[in-house]
């Protein structure tokens, strides 16, 4: 017996019964660890979100604003190459495939992909700082081309990198985690995605509150040798080698891109899944770009008030992880918590919409909490049911296929969120609407009702799938209709 257990008083059993029911309830996702796979590995394992969060932060947060605000370059060529990153997201279910037949000579998978992904964030990172003080001129040569082309470059490499990486770590995770707290271990993934977001939004600001040249291009690339030490740290020893892998896939080829990919979508569930997330995720990013100059322009909200509308966003989402976890470990069916999230986003959009007639900030943050909540639980509840569209060996492929749909309606929804609301208010101020509607507010409104539209648009996709889940459980009782039949 180690000296430390002689040395250490037993505890009482009752207390030690209390404690072990009462820390999971306290430390947030404590119960996601095994004897598998115990918490202090799966929070190293984590860290790959953090690099992805913190690589997406400085993308479209600080990078947005410093090369608009600092550097003076055009909002259209900000704009541009802020939304490359999302030319690789159509890739992921590739990079997911890829992942499952790999052919390593050491029996590894999901971790040459890893790093492979590492390595492209890192080569994007270190040219990035460079290429924009060329495209500025600031640079010596003045050559404006090498500018543009080097920061096309610099961004297309670190949305490749963060896609891969992140579709490679899911992957791994689904790998290596029991299906028994597989739920509740997407939903602390998703939680140190969020607080890489946060916390790099933080850091980055606080950096640069004194801008220049030379702190532009310290704060790239550490972001640049992070993101190596945070991704090796959380592939060290995670993946179990099995090198008599690659002779059975040489014995037995897999199927083909191609053919796994028909055999897929010809199933029905499957094309009407992708559809709910391609909505739903839209539903709730299309509102991104404009939640906060709403707030300002609208409302009239102070600076550090609308700057805190991020925070009241991510609480939101942080409670909705805990909860949907907790929902999914007692066996609560995945697309009936999603079409929850969904009808949670209804009245919080709703309420975002009618606080400027009610001039009601409270109305306001109200919502906003709420579409975070909403957003939370759609986003883990169709991860996990994305998990179980495809059998373990192909399980990268599937959630390949979520992720390329997810991050690819994202994208698309926060540049359509920008023009629909810039089109909208120039009508608007024309009188296009009639003079009801020559309002300021007329332009976010117009996001926001889009934005219930496509919730809508969601929920009619997902119905079916709820009802064809509730029907293979329990016998259909003919002629009757409540409730149950309703996708929330």
């Amino acid at each position: 017996m180690p000296i430390m257990a002689r040395l250490r008083p037993p505890l009482h059993p009752a207390l030690e019964a209390w404690l072990r029911a009462v820390l999971p309830r306290i430390l947030p996702f404590a119960d996601a660890a095994t004897q598998e796979l115990p918490l202090s590995r799966l929070l190293r394992l984590s860290l790959f979100q953090v690099s992805v969060g913190m690589a997406g932060a400085l993308l479209v947060g600080t990078l947005n604003r410093v090369m608009i605000v600092e550097l003076g370059m055009s909002a259209w060529l900000v704009a541009l190459m802020v939304g490359l990153p999302i030319l690789a997201a159509p890739f992921r279910t590739l990079i997911g495939y890829r992942s499952d037949v790999h052919r390593s000579a050491i029996g590894w998978r999901r971790v040459p992909y890893l790093w492979m992904g590492t390595f492209f964030m890192f080569a994007g990172f270190a040219i990035m700082p460079f290429a924009l003080m060329v495209l500025t001129g600031e640079g010596e040569l003045g050559l404006a081309w090498v500018g543009y082309a080097a920061a096309a470059m610099s961004f297309l490499l670190v949305g490749v990198g963060m896609q891969t990486t992140q579709t490679a770590g899911l992957a791994l995770a689904t790998d290596i985690a029991p299906e028994s707290v597989r739920p509740r271990v997407v939903a602390l993934l998703y939680v140190l995605l969020l607080a890489g977001m946060v916390g790099g939004g933080l850091v980055f600001s606080s950096v640069l509150s004194e801008f220049s040249g030379t702190k532009l291009v310290q704060l790239v690339q550490g972001v640049a040798v992070l993101t190596v030490v945070l991704n090796v740290t959380a592939t060290w020893k995670q993946e179990a080698r099995d090198p008599s892998r690659r002779h059975r896939l040489a014995e037995q080829p897999p199927l083909p891109f191609t053919s796994l990919w028909r055999r897929f979508i010809q199933r029905p569930d499957s094309r009407r899944f992708l559809w709910t997330v391609g909505l739903g995720t839209a539903a709730f990013n299309m509102q991104e770009i404009v939640l906060e100059p709403y707030g300002g322009e609208v409302l009239k909200l102070t600076v550090g008030e609308t700057s805190a509308l991020t925070a009241l966003l991510a609480g939101g989402s942080l409670a909705a992880f805990a909860w949907s976890a907790r929902l999914l470990s007692r066996g609560h069916d995945a697309l009936r918590i999603a079409s929850l999230g969904l009808l949670v986003g209804l009245p919080g959009f709703s309420l975002v919409l009618f606080a400027a007639p009610a001039d009601s900030a409270f109305m306001f943050r109200l919502g906003t909490i709420l579409v975070g909540f909403g957003a939370g639980l759609f986003a883990v509840s169709t991860l996990t049911a994305a998990m179980s569209l495809e059998d373990r060996e192909h399980a990268g492929f599937a959630l390949g296929a979520w992720g390329a749909v997810q991050a690819t309606a994202a994208g698309v929804a926060v540049g359509l969120g920008g023009a629909v609301r810039d089109a909208a208010a120039t009508l608007a101020a024309d009188g296009s609407f009639g003079s009801a509607l020559q309002h300021t507010a007329t332009g976010y409104g117009t996001v926001y009702v889009f934005e219930l539209l496509l919730l809508f648009l969601a929920l009619i996709a997902l119905g079916p799938l709820v009802r064809t889940r509730i029907r293979s459980t329990a016998p259909a009782q003919a002629g009757k209709f409540g409730l149950a039949e309703f996708p929330g």
